[in-house]
């Protein structure tokens, strides 16, 4: 498993070892001790989540806040996906900076995102099934967020303004600047 610091501290991306023959391929999707010893971390996983969206979903910018905080650790089972995370830490250096990447069934790369971050994806093909295990359980009046297309953090979602599928509640989250206060 190779386990790679993203410019964003606390944030890893990691790349399983895949083994595959003609029966088909298998990796070890998560491991503690790996995880604790490439990362420093011990998380404690305490809920799986799964959606499954069509091609131009887009789900964020969100985030659980105080004590419902979430880390979470991002993989998509099938399709692909644009993973996006934004460092609203207060004390980081990394302030309102965004990384994204892709994330897909081919690559198998996984995204571990640290509590203190909003997190997003953009869904690239029909039918992907994007999956993350939360550190924490979710709690209905913890949630915030920012909404996608805020000029001030400038994302690129990789679609077309036309085809992109938002809820509601995703339509009129605050900008970053409101955020911020």
């Amino acid at each position: 498993m190779k386990v790679t610091e993203t410019f964003l501290k606390g944030c890893f991306v990691i790349e399983p070892t895949v083994f595959g023959d003609k029966r088909g391929r298998f990796f070890e999707v998560f491991n503690k001790k790996i995880f604790e010893e490439k990362t420093g971390l011990n998380i404690e996983f305490v809920q799986d989540n799964q959606s499954i969206s069509q091609r131009g979903v887009l789900r964020g910018l969100h985030l659980q806040k105080g004590e419902h905080a979430q880390a979470k650790l991002v993989r998509v089972i099938q399709g692909k996906v644009l993973d996006v995370i934004v460092d609203v830490r207060k004390n980081s250096p990394t302030y309102g900076k965004h990384f994204s990447i892709e994330l897909s069934e081919e690559n198998n790369k996984q995204l571990f995102i640290p509590r203190g971050f909003l997190h997003g994806f953009s869904t690239l093909e029909d039918n992907t099934i994007f999956s993350y295990k939360c550190d924490n359980y979710y709690n209905k009046k913890a949630e915030d967020g920012v909404i996608y297309n805020d000029k001030a953090l400038n994302i690129d979602w990789r679609l077309e303004k036309n085809e992109i599928l938002i809820s509601e509640k995703d339509k009129i989250l605050t900008t970053f600047l409101e955020f911020r206060k």
